[in-house]
């Protein structure tokens, strides 16, 4: 569908990634040059390896599958969603059951705020600086190839306000905290760390947020072009999360961010009679 689009429309997404590409440029800019978000938090060292990182991909994996195959086949659009947010949930429940037995603590684990005011704001900024571009160039996108997701098709059928709320569930509260708890903190952490061994402290940082981004976008493969944007999202939170020393300021960003966009497909996606 691609060389269909009109012209007009690739001009959009053009001048839309042009924006994205200089919003994640200013934040890349500003974490090199040693910009603060408020006041900074001491970084607490992680804890895990390489075996634990991979015990937790196996564990959510093998959870996803089993949730999948429980019920109907093939499963319903509420069952996707349903396993979609029990099994992750699942998973990082045991991921921090495994690290806490351990010995990392809840700071150790992002999880810790020590001023919520300015996680509340730091949130607010990262959502203010990102939502406009991010959100254009995947409406954009989505006219040169189409954006794909059960959420979508889903809504499309279901309005009634259990459907609604499982999808604001789903979207608001189990993904921004399981992803930004596997991505930024237990991925991102740990290339860190052990980056740090080959390339120096200095460098590791921008390397493992750039790999837990990638691998965050990867994880949304299948979307459409929707990987694009969420890579500069996970930079940008990236950054976030190593700056604050926590991931809460993240969860709360990527809560927000998420909120409208559920908000955006409920105004623009016209109800299929059931």
């Amino acid at each position: 569908m691609g060389t269909d689009a009109p012209d007009g429309w690739t001009a959009l997404a053009a001048l839309a990634t042009l924006a994205s590409v200089g919003t994640l440029a200013a934040a890349v800019r500003w974490h090199r040059r040693g910009g603060r978000l408020g006041r900074q938090a001491v970084a607490v060292p992680v804890t895990w390896n390489g075996t634990d990182v991979l015990w937790i991909v196996v564990v959510a994996v093998l959870l996803q599958s089993c949730a999948a195959s429980i019920g109907p086949q093939p499963p319903s659009v509420r069952q996707q969603l349903v396993s979609g947010m029990l099994a992750p949930a699942g998973a990082a429940a045991l991921a921090v059951a495994r690290l806490r037995r351990r010995g990392a603590s809840w700071s150790g684990l992002g999880f810790d705020v020590a001023d919520w005011p300015t996680a509340l704001r730091q949130a607010a900024g990262t959502v203010a600086l990102v939502l406009a571009p991010l959100l254009g160039m995947a409406a954009c996108l989505d006219r040169i190839v189409p954006y794909r997701h059960p959420i979508v098709d889903f809504l499309a059928g279901h309005r009634d306000a259990a459907s609604v709320a499982l999808v604001w569930l789903a979207a608001t509260v189990t993904a921004p905290v399981v992803e930004e708890f596997f991505f930024r903190r237990l991925l991102q952490g740990w290339l860190e760390t052990r980056l740090a061994r080959f390339v120096g402290a200095a460098r590791a940082g921008g390397l493992a947020i750039a790999g837990a981004a990638l691998a965050f976008a990867l994880a949304h493969v299948g979307q459409g072009l929707a990987w694009v944007p969420l890579t500069a999202l996970g930079i940008v939170l990236g950054i976030l999360a190593r700056h604050t020393g926590s991931i809460v300021p993240g969860i709360l960003a990527h809560a927000l961010f998420n909120a409208v966009s559920v908000v955006m497909v409920l105004v623009q996606t016209p109800a299929v009679p059931g």
